[in-house]
């Protein structure tokens, strides 16, 4: 018995930034699968060159986040806040997560991190994509020998 099934690739390029290599990223995309979609995020594209991740990180602070660039990985940390704090409240119903967290992201050559931001339990990072002038399209003149 053939069983149909379908290839759903928006796994793969949710974690991929202002490329579209997609098979020549997969092996990272399935690493960055495996912090099992905890904190939430979503990634906008704001025009051709820019664009915003944000993650849901409700509960941690500025110390408790950690944001670094190593070559084309852009990672997310968070330690988890006030642990020793928590040991002396009862929960009737915890429903916020406050469980550490890393959550990497393959960006493409000359993307840089313009800024980031915590408002109200959103962590903002804003990426902008530089192209070194040596690397952008020239427009070569055609001469006439007529």
């Amino acid at each position: 018995m053939t069983r149909l099934t379908t290839l759903d690739l928006s796994p793969l390029t949710r974690a991929t930034i202002g490329f579209d290599r997609l098979f020549e990223q997969m092996d990272r995309n399935f690493a960055n699968s495996a912090s099992g979609g905890y904190p939430p995020y979503n990634i906008v594209q704001l025009n051709e060159d820019e664009y915003i991740i944000t993650m849901a990180v409700a509960g941690f602070g500025l110390d408790d986040l950690q944001i670094t660039k190593d070559n084309n990985v852009l990672t997310v940390e968070g330690t988890s806040p006030r642990k020793d704090d928590e040991e002396s409240i009862t929960f009737i119903h915890r429903g916020i997560a406050s469980r550490s967290f890393k959550r990497q992201f393959t960006v493409a050559e000359y993307v840089e991190v313009e800024s980031a931001s915590l408002e109200l339990g959103m962590l903002n990072i804003h990426l902008k994509r530089y192209i070194p002038e040596e690397k952008q399209p020239k427009k070569i003149a055609i001469k006439f020998n007529g």
